[in-house]
């Protein structure tokens, strides 16, 4: 196997080069964005110093920005025999514009480079469980009807499944559940808006939570997804769409969550000094208004606060559950994170790091 994977310097494509490196003796071109030949001389050294200890020889690292056409004038279309798509801007905030061109745009393009591989086993794109938008109730893995989104990013990850599956591509989607740890362990890697808002329940800068307590959470780890991606490029697993989370039954619901939050919260002393209360839960319409208030006091703590959770606020309204039938049937025996112990993990490293700006040391139980 000779594989492509876009995006490959991006917090999940690496893990994902990382894991198929373990589990395939194929070759690799990993290709990334990069301004100029010292962003990209830069950006090669660093993935070198990372892979190539593991990978002698197998990895090749070029120049690739899916926004211009001809991003993938280095790589020969002849030996390539897949491709894993993981570049894309995977902000909730993306406006239309960029989501237009990085996200829908840069598929175009990749699966005009893909129709020229003679050799095209399988292209494999990683979604987002959340390209069903407001679509609620049992979500199949199948391709999504237009029932509208929340944000620019669901909508451009859902625009780019149907290009894709609309290309006669020997294609599999793997929708991607949120990230919220490197591992069981709880360390958090790259911060996104499920740690900042638990960050703004900590400091008290928010008081009010949108959505209803048993609205599922879809959560997952790094190691889970990309073992999940390495598991799913393989050509004996048959192509197909993917959720990759937890069983139905093994969801979090954002009622635990919060409670669980809390619950480590209030085993701080920082957090207890200060009297902090729960958040209340409020209604749909009470949260649009508090996000209407908050835009007109420009650039104030409210502003900030708020700005965080509206592009998603509204999906905690939208109780959905997603089917993976597909995914067990596929990878028989998989080994999702248990939700409840991971969200704690990560909660407490989260209080402990102070989100990432001290160093995190805990003490051995039993040690002197």
């Amino acid at each position: 196997m000779r594989i492509l994977i876009t995006g490959a310097d991006g917090y999940l494509g690496r893990r994902a080069v990382s894991a198929l490196l373990e589990t395939t003796d194929g070759e690799f071109v990993l290709a990334v964005r990069a301004a100029d030949a010292a962003e990209l001389a830069a950006k090669r050294e660093r993935l070198d110093a990372e892979l190539g200890r593991a990978a002698p020889g197998r990895v090749t690292v070029v120049g690739a920005d899916l926004t211009r056409d001809d991003a993938l004038a280095e790589v020969d279309p002849r030996r390539v025999t897949a491709i894993v798509h993981a570049a894309a801007v995977t902000r909730f905030s993306v406006d239309r514009e960029t989501a237009q061109r990085v996200n829908v745009d840069g598929t175009v393009r990749l699966a005009r480079f893909a129709r020229r591989c003679p050799d095209l086993g399988r292209f494999t794109l990683l979604s987002t469980l959340y390209t069903a938008g407001r679509h609620t109730g049992d979500v199949p893995e199948r391709r999504h009807e237009d029932a509208g989104f929340v944000n620019f990013y669901e909508w451009s990850k859902w625009r780019a499944e149907q290009h894709l599956f609309d290309s006669g591509l020997p294609l599999s989607v793997l929708r991607l559940p949120t990230v919220i740890a490197e591992d069981d362990g709880g360390t958090v890697g790259q911060y996104n808006a499920f740690h900042n808002t638990l960050k703004l329940f900590y400091y008290g800068l928010l008081s009010l939570m949108p959505g209803e307590p048993s609205t599922p959470l879809a959560l997952g780890t790094a190691a889970f997804t990309s073992a999940a991606v390495a598991h799913l490029v393989r050509p004996e697993v048959p192509a197909g769409i993917y959720h990759v989370t937890p069983d139905p039954a093994q969801t979090l619901t954002l009622g635990q969550l919060i409670d669980l939050t809390f619950d480590v919260y209030e085993r701080d002393d920082n957090f207890r000094r200060r009297n902090l209360m729960r958040p209340i839960y409020c209604d749909r319409q009470s949260f649009d208004d508090m996000v209407d208030i908050a835009r007109r006091l420009k650039g104030g703590p409210i502003e900030q606060a708020v700005a965080s959770v509206a592009p998603f606020g509204t999906q905690l309204y939208l109780h959905k559950t997603f089917r993976n039938e597909a995914l067990r049937a596929a990878w028989p025996g998989y080994a999702a994170p248990d939700p409840l112990a991971l969200a704690d993990a990560v909660c407490d490293h989260l209080v402990a790091s102070r989100w990432g700006r001290q160093p995190v040391t805990r003490q051995l139980e039993g040690a002197l």
